[in-house]
C-alpha cells in the first residue's frame, strides 16, 4: 500500500464531493473539477473525508493508488485556493503586456507573440518582465506555463529568455573564455 494513498483527504467547508460511476466531481468556491478514476481504484466518501483504496493488491492497483489520491487532493486545493506559476523575462527589450485578455510577449522576434487564454486560465502581468498564470487545474496551469516558456527558453550563454521565477540557469563559458583559459 502506498504511504500517500493511505492518507485520507479532508473535505473543507464549502466544498461538495460527488462520487458516481468512477467519476469524482468536486465543486468549490472557485469552480468545478472532475476526475475519472480507473477501475482498479475505489474512492469512498466518509463523513468529511475521502478515502482512496486499491481494490486488489495488484501491481497496477498499487501504482495507481497514490496517484489518484494526489489527483483528488489537488482538485480540492484547486477549487478552494487555486494554483499559480510565475514566469520572468530576462533580456534587453523583453517585455509582456495584456491586451484584451490576450498575453503579448516581446522576446526579440520581429513580431510580438500572442498567447490566447485557455478556459480556466488567467494571466496577470505584474511588471513588464513578470507574468503570473493562475487557475484551478494544476496540470493545466503547469502546461500553459511550460508552453509560454517554450516560446523562448533561457539560453546557456547569456541567460536570456523566459524562465520560471527563481529558476537558475547554469551559464556556459563562451568561445573567447575557453580559448583564453587554456593557454598555449
Amino acid at each position: 500500500m502506498s504511504k500517500i494513498g493511505r492518507m485520507p483527504i479532508e473535505i473543507p467547508e464549502g466544498v461538495t464531493v460527488e462520487i458516481k460511476d468512477n467519476l469524482v466531481s468536486i465543486v468549490g468556491p472557485k469552480g468545478k473539477l472532475g476526475q475519472k478514476v480507473r477501475r482498479e481504484i475505489e474512492v469512498k466518501k466518509e463523513d468529511k473525508k475521502i478515502i482512496v483504496k486499491a481494490k486488489k493488491d495488484s501491481r497496477i492497483g498499487r501504482s495507481l493508488h497514490g496517484l489518484f489520491r494526489t489527483l483528488i487532493a489537488n482538485m480540492i486545493v484547486g477549487v478552494t485556493k487555486g494554483f499559480s506559476k510565475d514566469l520572468e523575462l530576462h533580456g534587453v527589450g523583453y517585455r509582456a503586456a495584456l491586451e484584451a485578455g490576450k498575453l503579448m510577449i516581446s522576446v526579440g522576434f520581429s513580431h510580438p507573440v500572442i498567447v490566447e487564454p485557455i478556459e480556466g486560465i488567467e494571466f496577470k502581468v505584474e511588471e513588464q518582465t513578470k507574468i503570473k498564470i493562475s487557475g484551478i487545474d494544476k496540470q493545466l496551469v503547469g502546461n500553459v506555463a511550460a508552453q509560454i516558456r517554450d516560446i523562448k527558453k533561457p539560453e546557456p550563454y547569456k541567460g536570456k529568455g523566459i524562465r520560471y521565477m527563481g529558476e537558475i540557469v547554469k551559464k556556459k563559458p563562451g568561445k573567447a573564455a575557453k580559448a583564453g583559459a587554456g593557454g598555449e
